[in-house]
C-alpha cells in the first residue's frame, strides 16, 4: 500500500537544465575574461559570478529542502489516515 514518491523531472528536462547551466556560466566567464578592463575588475566580477553561482546552488537546496519537509509531513498524515481508518469499526458500540 506504500507508494513510492516518484520524480517529476524527465532525463531531457533534467540534461536541459544542466546544459543551460554549463552554457550559461561559461559565457558570462569568457564574458569577463575577454572584457576590456583592468585585472581588478575582471576579479571582482569573477568573484561575484561564483557568488551567484554558490547563492544559486544554496536557494535551489533550500526549496527543494522546504519540498522535501511537506512531502514527508504528507505521507506521515496519510499513513495516520490510512491506520484510523483501518482500525475503525462502525459497528462497535462505545
Amino acid at each position: 500500500m506504500d507508494i513510492p514518491a516518484q520524480s517529476k523531472v524527465t532525463a531531457a528536462y533534467y540534461a536541459q537544465a544542466v546544459a543551460s547551466f554549463a552554457i550559461s556560466l561559461v559565457a558570462l566567464a569568457v564574458g569577463i575574461f575577454f572584457l576590456p578592463v583592468g585585472a581588478w575588475i575582471r576579479a571582482f566580477l569573477t568573484i561575484g559570478l561564483l557568488y551567484v553561482v554558490t547563492s544559486a546552488f544554496t536557494l535551489a537546496k533550500t526549496v527543494r529542502d522546504a519540498q522535501d519537509v511537506g512531502t514527508v509531513v504528507r505521507r506521515v498524515d496519510q499513513a495516520r489516515i490510512d491506520k484510523l481508518i483501518s482500525e475503525h469499526d462502525p459497528f462497535k458500540t462505545h
